[in-house]
């Protein structure tokens, strides 16, 4: 459930109607909801009740410093693939003794940083990665508290291009070399080995390909604990699938989820950290756009709205399917159209023949599901100005990032003198 709704026949956020904040901000914008992304934390938490558990708000997924701090005031760590996260997950108020650093080229300067916030846990990628780290935590004179991500070979049967977890992956070193490869760290100087960590990918609509990987992972725990390591924590990252479409059938619920992973590594005694992200933020946010034209060409009818893939590229980058709706409904006139955006690229279009409501010029349309990869992922491609983002809570609504302007983005050039 989120709380975007249709009252009297025009959605609301909560208590506001976004046709009277689009009126103040213009379009197009964000909009996410307070009460949604604390009832998908509750949701979740809940469901793990009774287990030694540790959510880390995965950061990639939506960054924005007002929904960072909305998951620390509810208790939530973070998952950091950069120096950048940490930054901002300490800023928005997360411990750094809640912040695990996940990342395929964690660099010197980023795991000195790292090491000096105190952070909780590296989760390790490959040889090179650690062996780099045990000399910037000796040089510091600190240790550093390890996981390995394991690449289990498990297809998570998912979009080719957030599959993690398969062996063609750079993700992670091969669970067959994983035994050899935790004995030669044990001899590592101020490294200390606390766990094992995986993440086969994202967008997951079946539990199938998550029992599998952490059937193989628990094994391999027993395993390394019959050669001596001290393994206290199993990180199982994310990966938990969205319903974007409404009328298809509905991924697993997260107690279905946390069941799942009750019976295949509760027995093993381990503090489980898991790391949403999606799950958490993709259905507390919507994209708000408005109708440009609508054209008629030879074949197809188009709506042209003032978004575009610079502010959602998912379903350019992913081909992926977000549900549309109108900010009022009420017409029973209906037509099929492609709604494209004004980016000169093929690419830029967010439906292809898909039957709504007919439209027209200046009407407001709504994206859904659209607070996971988008704003987070939005560039300034054709030097189009970053959109703002917007916090709803009850009958209030604040800027969460205000509209960039072209003059700022050319700003950030510099022409040389020898030029001028």
């Amino acid at each position: 459930m989120d709380y975007f709704q249709y009252k009297d026949g025009e959605i609301f956020a909560e208590d506001l109607k976004i046709s009277d904040i689009a009126s103040k901000v213009g379009t197009p914008f964000y909009c996410y909801s307070s009460a949604t992304l604390k009832r998908h934390y509750k949701v979740f938490t809940d469901a793990f009740a009774g287990q030694d558990l540790l959510i880390c708000y995965a950061l990639k997924a939506n960054s924005n410093q007002a929904i960072i701090s909305s998951f620390a005031k509810l208790g939530s760590g973070a998952d950091v693939v950069s120096i950048g996260e940490i930054k901002r997950a300490i800023m928005a108020g997360i411990p750094a003794q809640k912040i695990v650093y996940s990342g395929v080229a964690k660099t010197e300067p980023e795991m000195k940083y790292a090491l000096e916030q105190g952070i909780y846990q590296f989760n390790i990628e490959s040889i090179p990665e650690i062996h780099q780290l045990s000399k910037t935590a000796t040089s510091l004179g600190k240790t550093a508290h390890i996981a390995f991500r394991i690449n289990p070979d498990v297809d998570a049967k998912t979009h080719a291009k957030i599959s993690t977890g398969k062996a063609e992956n750079k993700f992670g070193i091969p669970l067959s070399k994983a035994r050899k490869i935790y004995a030669e760290t044990a001899k590592l100087a101020n490294i200390k080995i606390v766990g094992v960590d995986l993440h086969i990918g994202s967008q997951l609509t079946d539990l199938a390909p998550f029992r599998e990987a952490f059937s193989r992972t628990a094994a391999l725990i027993e395993d390394l604990r019959a050669d001596g390591h001290e393994i206290s924590r199993i990180d199982l990252g994310g990966g938990l699938g969205i319903p974007y479409d409404r009328d298809e059938d509905r991924p697993p619920l997260p107690v279905e989820y946390a069941q799942m992973v009750k019976e295949t590594v509760g027995h093993l005694g381990c503090q489980i950290i898991i790391e949403p992200g999606r799950l958490l933020v993709g259905n507390a946010g919507i994209l708000v756009s408005k109708v440009i034209y609508k054209k008629q060409g030879e074949e197809r009818k188009f709506l042209i709205i003032d978004a575009a893939m610079n502010d959602l590229i998912r379903p350019s980058m992913y081909e992926a399917y977000h549900d549309i709706a109108p900010a009022v409904m009420g017409r029973n006139e209906h037509e099929v159209c492609d709604i494209v955006g004004p980016v000169c690229e093929t690419g830029d279009t967010f439906a292809v023949q898909r039957e709504l409501q007919k439209f027209d010029t200046g009407d407001l349309i709504i994206i859904r599901s659209a607070g996971a990869y988008g704003a987070v992922m939005s560039s300034t491609y054709n030097t189009r100005a970053l959109i703002p983002e917007i916090l709803v809570k009850g009958s209030e609504f604040a800027i969460v990032r205000k509209r960039v302007t072209q003059e700022e983005i050319i700003a950030l050039d510099t022409v040389p003198d020898w030029i001028k």
